[in-house]
């Protein structure tokens, strides 16, 4: 039987491994909150598990994180560092979209959950504003030793857990008062003596408490006050300003007062008085006419006073402001999939999404979730002017249409409902400029009435979504072409040789145009002789691409040359050629009938080199300025020994130049790596010395690999098929 609690795969023991570790994370800190993230490495993708001290509601946004998302977890995962974000002004600084969901002052420590052979996910930690900006070194310790221990109980776990769908939520432990439990009858009697009202809140907002006094001024029973937000259970509180208020005690752990009109003429002053366990709340009437008391007020800070009342839910328009930010971040068509699948589903409660873009006169999906196949085979494809959903219906007029349950969508289009087992849709058109871009459709499992609040909210997101939508496309038919030229521009195969087995990885920087400088080649000189060549042209633009291509046009021009003429060659043929580009590059010729290798680098990272018998080690070179730099001199050259089970590896900085680590050490760490997995087949161990130096992705800089191992000649080993070597990350 399973425990409660349980995610998918999880046994019963090891259900409240992370609740447990958060809850005693959070107390050993002295946070306010925590949020633990597990990676999802298959789509690289932080998903929220645990959360302890903090609003479900507040952390929604946040539920799913792509990692290469400008937030503090994802960059702390990335980087594999501890982000610091000491006051709200940092954070607005450094992450404007955290900051627009959040405008509230606390500080923040992320950091990644660093395992024995993977990172496990990330670790987020939450102080009330009164925390010092900036952190001490001892407690900076104490944040990495804390996401260490929960990281080794991952390591120990024989089933570890997954990230559920929605996210457990972990009571915050409070040392409870010496007397309580002693006279609970004397407090409930001192409290109902009060000549004010009091009640209090859970961190979520629900009343747990109220006295007489509380309930009098507020107009209703204290049996139907219980249990219920303030804002829904009464309408005059159900304004923006009443709810940020209580975001603003719960996160910045900060007393909030604010004045607000009641019923019968009143007007009542609430003061929030907010600690671990929850908020307390006092209630007295304003006697004053000209308004809320002023002598508290003048001194209390910024975040506590109140702020303007607005047309929506404060809640909603943080929403919006958070999907607005995310969406000016999505690069290509599949990033606003996911932002939409990932986010907005969770943020009103949906169950599956259809987002189709419009081509030549048809709804083309370009995404979906939560729909079997077979149902997007029969909407793929269908015509803009379809009767068959209310899709092209909306596309057409501009108009968004809600249906609350299947007898109201099957009025006006009786074959909808029979296509899915959906029972409730939202059809929103997506414009961008008065053009048709596509459609995205919302969906219920259950009937759902969209509330005036959710259409509105709705409606102004599908405008953000088509644009979105729109510059994604444009990218990605950039983005084709981009990559076509590459692949165009580097070699499609490797040379069969004997006695070598060779591989090569090229992988586009994660962001951007995807077109850069790095290039490699291996040239065939005789049966016992190859040229082994890797570069990196400065840029990574379209000009960077064309000078690869020349550059390596220039090397095998002079390919027969001792290896410090070819560089020199190379030198001048750029020098002709003017550009202000300079080019980092390493020639090595390799001569397997003699097991030697000469190289020549002009400013180049030293190849990593495994012999046998031996420890890995990076190659000692000394090497001459960049090519595009007229020195007058050609480059030094360095020999080495290469007996057969020799593994050379020559690569670009990209490969090494890991945010947050030292590269010199990262090359240090892949050379000890290629000695560990000496016997493995090179196809293999390129992608693990990839994985190896780049554990969580994505690559910030075009990153090229080519490895060789000498085997002998003649040997079955030598014969291989070449690999998909062209890789897109």
């Amino acid at each position: 039987m399973r425990a409660a609690g349980s995610g998918p795969g999880e046994q019963p023991g090891e259900s409240g491994l992370l609740e447990t570790a958060l809850a005693d994370t959070v107390r050993h800190t002295g946070a306010s909150a925590g949020v633990i993230y597990l990676l999802d490495e298959a789509t690289q993708t932080l998903r929220l598990a645990v959360l302890c001290g903090l609003p479900e509601e507040v952390a929604w946004p946040w539920h799913r994180i792509p990692l290469a998302s400008a937030v503090p977890v994802s960059e702390a995962v990335r980087e594999n560092r501890l982000v610091w974000v000491g006051s709200q002004e940092d954070m607005a600084r450094a992450y404007p979209r955290v900051a627009a969901s959040l405008p509230y002052r606390f500080a923040l420590a992320a950091m990644p959950l660093p395992g024995r052979s993977r990172c496990w996910g990330g670790l987020v930690l939450l102080w009330p504003a009164a925390h010092p900006e900036q952190a001490t070194r001892r407690e900076r310790g104490h944040i990495a030793a804390e996401a260490r221990g929960i990281a080794h109980a991952l390591d120990l776990s024989r089933n570890p857990p997954q990230a559920p769908e929605q996210p457990h939520r972990v009571p915050l432990t409070v040392e409870p008062h010496p007397y309580a439990g002693r006279t609970p009858q004397a407090a409930a009697d001192y409290v109902e003596r009060l000549p004010e009202g009091t009640l209090a809140l859970d961190l979520e907002g629900r009343i747990t408490f109220v006295n007489a006094t509380a309930a009098t001024l507020l107009g209703l029973t204290a049996d139907r006050l219980i249990g219920t937000r303030p804002w829904q259970s009464l309408p005059w509180l159900d304004q923006p300003a009443v709810e940020d208020h209580y975001r603003t005690a719960v996160i910045s752990r900060e007393p909030v007062e604010f004045t607000t009109p009641a019923p019968s003429d009143r007007r009542l002053h609430f003061q929030l008085y907010p600690d671990a366990s929850g908020i307390s709340v006092r209630i007295t009437p304003v006697t004053a006419p000209d308004g809320p008391r002023q002598a508290p007020a003048d001194d209390r800070p910024e975040s506590a006073r109140a702020r303007p009342a607005a047309s929506a839910h404060s809640g909603r328009l943080y929403q919006l402001l958070h999907l607005a930010s995310a969406l000016t971040e999505t690069v290509n068509v599949s990033d606003v999939v996911e932002l939409v699948a990932g986010q907005v589903l969770p943020a009103f409660g949906a169950d599956g999404l259809v987002l189709s873009a419009a081509e030549a006169g048809r709804l083309k999906i370009t995404g979906w979730h939560g729909y079997d196949p077979q149902t997007i085979e029969r909407l793929d494809g269908l015509p803009l002017d379809t009767d068959t959903t209310p899709a092209g219906h909306v596309l057409s007029t501009g108009v968004p249409s809600f249906f609350a349950n299947i007898e109201e969508i099957a009025r006006e289009f009786p074959q909808a409902p029979l296509i899915s087992g959906k029972r409730a849709w939202a059809f929103l058109p997506l414009l961008a400029s008065g053009r048709p871009v596509g459609c995205c459709i919302l969906s219920y499992d259950r009937p759902h009435t969209f509330t005036a609040d959710e259409r509105a909210v709705l409606t102004s997101l599908a405008g953000l979504i088509a644009q979105a939508l729109d510059r994604a496309r444009l990218y990605d038919a950039v983005h084709d072409i981009a990559l076509g030229l590459q692949e165009a521009l580097l070699p499609h195969s490797l040379p069969t040789v004997p006695g070598l087995t060779m591989a090569a990885r090229y992988l586009p920087a994660s962001r951007g145009m995807d077109i850069g400088g790095d290039f490699y080649d291996v040239i065939r000189l005789d049966d016992t002789t190859v040229a082994a060549v890797i570069g990196d042209v400065q840029g990574h633009n379209v000009a960077a691409a064309a000078l690869m291509g020349q550059v390596r046009t220039a090397i095998r021009a002079h390919v027969g040359a001792p290896p410090d003429q070819v560089l020199a060659h190379t030198n001048r043929v750029l020098m002709d050629l003017g550009t202000d580009l300079l080019v980092s590059c390493l020639y090595a010729r390799i001569d397997l009938a003699h097991e030697r290798a000469t190289l020549a680098s002009a400013g180049h990272p030293p190849p990593l080199l495994h012999r046998p018998g031996q420890p890995g080690l990076v190659v000692g070179l000394d090497p001459a300025p960049l090519l595009g730099i007229d020195t007058g001199t050609d480059p030094p050259v360095t020999d080495i020994a290469l007996p057969p089970g020799s593994t050379l590896a020559l690569y670009t900085d990209g490969l090494i130049e890991v945010p947050g680590t030292d590269s010199d050490r990262t090359a240090a760490d892949l050379a000890e790596h290629l000695a560990h997995r000496r016997d493995e087949d090179v196809d293999r161990l390129i992608d693990h010395l990839i994985r190896r130096a780049w554990p969580t992705g994505p690559h910030m800089d075009d990153t090229a690999l080519l490895l060789l191992r000498t085997t002998g000649r003649g040997s079955p080993a030598s014969r291989r098929t070449p690999p998909p070597h062209f890789r897109h990350h």
